[in-house]
């Protein structure tokens, strides 16, 4: 519990698994006085209001930002451009805009030209989530030891940049700040592209007429079993990943298509040697990953059922 609010009134624009876990988190730490909600779906909203998720839900992103002092778009990346020049000409002096996507180039690209003077722009980007969407499937503990990275564009206010940061921190999460252009670098090799071979490797099942559907759920072992769990993700959030975030995309697929040629030549040659020494030094991050505190080496990877909820 902190001595006094770091924000005044939070209105979160969209109400999915993120915005419900900033509020689950803000309200655990009582970290702002207010949290205003709103999402384009009446459903969602109406379920955000029988759950009690924010304080007020209104009806549109107009009513939501109205005397805001951090406003935070947690709707997909290829919406954020038309919701901020919505909401541009409402935004109160001196407040905070930030979203919570997982492209930073595109966003700083639509969103900054709607951004009024006076009105401080602060991109961020938790990596934390589940493959679970929708108002009822936040939870407070989801930012808790993971990282949250802050894309300030150039000439960004200090002060305004620092607030954010201690609200992230406040909510579990650690943060560091980055380039926007190394920021999407980074995300497509740790989460887009192997969000898109899951999606892949998911794809090629189904489409194996000689192994049934049932076979493929019924002996389903870890490993396609955790790619149909990635695979599950929210289709529109990845479908706007993709387009806004080609470049790198593509670049780390093309790296990992040499490396997919390099293990089949290996396996055809039978190099037994080659794929060993592979394996071993693929298995050496994944251990570097537990011991950052970043999974767990547990059998369920640590994901209990309060987090599936």
């Amino acid at each position: 519990m902190t001595d006094r609010p770091i924000y005044d009134r939070v209105a979160l624009i969209g109400l999915g698994l993120i915005a419900g876990s900033m509020a689950h988190a803000m309200r655990r730490g009582g970290l702002v006085g207010e949290i205003v909600g709103t999402a384009r779906s009446p459903e969602t909203r109406d379920i955000a209001r029988e759950i009690g998720l924010c304080d007020r839900v209104v009806d549109s992103a107009v009513e939501a930002v109205a005397d805001a002092d951090l406003i935070v778009l947690a709707v997909p990346v290829g919406a954020m451009g038309a919701v901020a020049e919505e909401i541009a000409p409402h935004l109160m002096p001196g407040a905070t805009l930030t979203d919570v996507g997982s492209v930073k180039r595109h966003v700083i690209d639509t969103v900054a030209p709607h951004v009024p003077e006076g009105v401080h722009f602060i991109p961020a980007h938790p990596l934390a989530g589940t493959e679970h969407s929708g108002p009822r499937s936040g939870f407070a503990s989801l930012f808790d030891n993971r990282w949250c990275l802050i894309v300030p564009p150039e000439g960004a206010d200090p002060e305004a940049v620092a607030r954010l940061c201690a609200l992230w921190q406040a909510m579990g999460a650690n943060t560091e700040e980055m380039d926007a252009d190394h920021h999407d670098l980074v995300l497509a090799v740790t989460s887009h592209t192997p969000h898109l071979i899951a999606y892949t490797m998911v794809g090629v099942a189904d489409h194996l007429r000689r192994v049934t559907d049932s076979e493929v759920i019924k002996y389903s072992a870890a490993g396609f079993r955790d790619f149909t769990r990635i695979a599950a993700s929210d289709p529109t959030m990845w479908r706007d990943v993709f387009l806004t975030n080609k470049e790198a995309t593509l670049d780390i697929l093309g790296r990992f298509t040499e490396e997919l040629f390099v293990l089949q030549r290996a396996i055809r040659q039978g190099d037994g040697q080659k794929l060993y020494d592979y394996f071993t030094r693929t298995r050496a991050i994944r251990r570097g990953i537990i011991e950052a505190g970043q999974d767990t080496a547990a059998p369920d990877f640590g994901r209990t059922k309060i987090e599936d909820k």
